[in-house]
């Protein structure tokens, strides 16, 4: 993107971002998802359309758009189990009145928005800090790890996120994204942060890496992330707990 410098007293215009993914979702709402590293999807709402995302999610909005903080999502048990996984409390609902109104929502790490158009009773597992936003008949809910080895050690603990269609939903994915399909019993072994999202007919456990060597030397970590087919995975280049380890050295310290 390149831009033109204005003279004293001209009219500043700066180049639109470039739109990455448009669409339309289930309700009628349509969509564009915006920029390259940092994006973020701005949807137009008609009259009686809501959208809804977690507590601090919206980045801009027409003065159309009215806002209603509920406990969606299993109402006062769904919150307050947001609230023992991290998450924020409430989820906030945007309603579009009188007229056309439009809301927008920014990612707020370096990576991928994705949009995930769901059928009736389709369901998605995605890390717990991926949803953004999501039309009004889109569930969202916690998801818990049936295995104990991968609640303790999977990286994001017993708890993750559940996605029900119908309706279109989107998640923010860190870095690149890769996808694979796996067969049936088809296994593929991955770092435990870089598991962005997958399908639930996809068995997800946690193992130890094999080999004294390998644990003490091997600087990969203690456990790796085991994911067996049938479904489809997709992985992320850069966990932010891998980019936080990354910076962490290099933060300026108290002296003394």
């Amino acid at each position: 993107m390149s831009i033109t410098p204005n003279t004293p007293g001209q009219r500043i215009d700066l180049p639109d971002a470039e739109v990455q993914i448009s669409g339309r979702g289930q309700t009628g709402m349509e969509y564009k998802i915006i920029g390259s590293t940092l994006q973020a999807v701005i949807m137009e709402l008609d009259p009686g359309e809501t959208v809804y995302s977690e507590s601090g999610g919206m980045a801009w909005m027409s003065g159309n758009i009215e806002m209603k903080t509920s406990g969606r999502g299993g109402g006062l048990g769904g919150a307050l189990m947001r609230a023992v996984s991290g998450e924020s409390l409430f989820l906030v609902e945007y309603t579009s009145s009188g007229g056309k109104g439009m809301v927008a929502f920014a990612s707020d790490f370096p990576g991928k928005i994705v949009p995930i158009n769901l059928a009736p009773g389709q369901e998605m597992i995605c890390q717990k800090t991926a949803f953004l936003c999501a039309e009004k008949t889109v569930g969202l809910s916690i998801h818990f790890r049936r295995r104990l080895g991968a609640g303790l050690f999977g990286g994001e603990g017993f708890i993750l996120q559940k996605l029900t269609g119908p309706g279109v939903a989107f998640v923010c994915l860190d870095g690149e994204i890769v996808e694979y399909t796996l067969a049936p019993n088809q296994i593929l072994k991955v770092d435990t942060g870089h598991v962005a999202m997958y399908e639930p007919t996809v068995s997800f456990d946690v193992e130890m890496v094999k080999g004294l060597s390998n644990i003490f030397f091997g600087g990969e970590g203690l456990f790796l992330a085991t994911l067996k087919g049938p479904g489809r995975v997709w992985l992320q280049t850069m966990p932010t707990s891998n980019l936080a380890r990354a910076i962490l050295p290099h933060l300026p310290t108290k002296s003394g």
